[in-house]
């Protein structure tokens, strides 16, 4: 895709108002966009969580399914009328906050979409860039006439528990065999950094994702020539974790994010911003692994180096 429509569905969806069990808008936007992809067949479960099924000349059953969160971090107000915030963030960033009121629920008062330095910055980056991407990769299938069949999974409540996540699993809606990959924007650790290319998450803070998987990631990227970085981005959790709990193979990847949950390291409250080439790289990473044609044995290289090195050495075996 062209870099102005990679960045026109990202302006498209944040500029939506969101927060936890409040996604309407970018539900909206999401199925907006999804309904000009001819081969898309969109589903709502009861949760509310959008359901999108890319299919085009195939009847083989789905390998893949891309996850992304619909909400972000803000305030909702309670039956009572008054304001409770729900989403990880520290006390102290919360005394005397600067609010805009959506109705029953209000964000921080930031702009929600601007481009400075090859970067987009917006008052909620996660995790409607990781919508974006699925939107995109749907829309970049659709155009190029690919015969594939993939899920997207846009789910709801993420930032207080992986709320519509949970249910999805729990629903035993998505079939057992296939392979969840979790789009995230995360805090850089592990010696990553922004502009670098997609972060290969091998775990979170709660779990260790597919070690089979992740490695097919890597090769992956390894031959499309898409620069990646694989780490462990343990400060947080995704919805990764979540869907491992019932079962279900998963993997995960973030593009490195600033300003995590609007908060800065001066103490101040931000935009959360994201590198543009990021964004980019990570969409193709995800075509170029639901366009796999081949499905190769992820761990073979790895596996073939260490033999021949053993073979190398085996003149030197004596028996104890």
């Amino acid at each position: 895709m062209q870099r102005r429509e990679l960045l026109r569905v990202v302006r498209s969806l944040v500029e939506q108002p969101t927060a936890p069990f409040h996604e309407d808008a970018v539900r909206d936007a999401i199925v907006a966009e999804l309904k000009k992809c001819a081969h898309v067949r969109i589903e709502h479960d009861a949760f509310g969580n959008v359901i999108a099924r890319y299919r085009r000349g195939t009847r083989a059953r789905p390998r893949w399914a891309f996850a992304a969160h619909m909400d972000h971090p803000g305030w909702v107000r309670t039956e009572k009328g008054d304001w409770r915030f729900l989403g990880s963030v520290a006390e102290h960033f919360l005394v005397n906050p600067r609010m805009r009121e959506f109705g029953d629920f209000a964000m921080w008062d930031l702009p929600a979409f601007e481009l400075k330095d090859e970067q987009i910055h917006s008052r909620a980056c996660d995790d409607l860039l990781g919508c974006a991407e699925i939107i995109c990769l749907f829309q970049e299938l659709e155009a190029s006439r690919a015969n594939v069949h993939c899920l997207g999974l846009f789910t709801r409540a993420e930032e207080v528990g992986f709320w519509g996540a949970i249910q999805l699993a729990r629903s035993r809606i998505l079939p057992k065999e296939i392979t969840i990959f979790s789009l995230e924007t995360s805090t850089p650790r592990g010696g990553a950094e922004i502009g670098r290319g997609p972060i290969v998450r091998v775990g979170d803070r709660l779990s260790i994702f597919d070690s089979g998987e992740t490695a097919r990631l890597m090769s992956l990227a390894a031959a499309h020539d898409i620069p990646v970085q694989r780490c462990l981005l343990d400060g947080g959790a995704c919805e990764a974790s979540a869907y491992q709990l019932y079962g279900y193979r998963s993997v995960a990847a973030s593009i490195g994010l600033g300003n995590y949950h609007n908060c800065a390291a001066d103490g101040s409250i931000q935009c959360e911003y994201v590198s543009v080439a990021d964004y980019a790289k990570m969409v193709r990473l995800c075509l170029a692994v639901v366009c796999e044609t081949k499905r190769s044995d992820p761990s073979k290289d790895l596996r073939d180096t260490l033999e021949k090195r053993a073979e190398r050495y085996t003149p030197l075996f004596r028996k104890m």
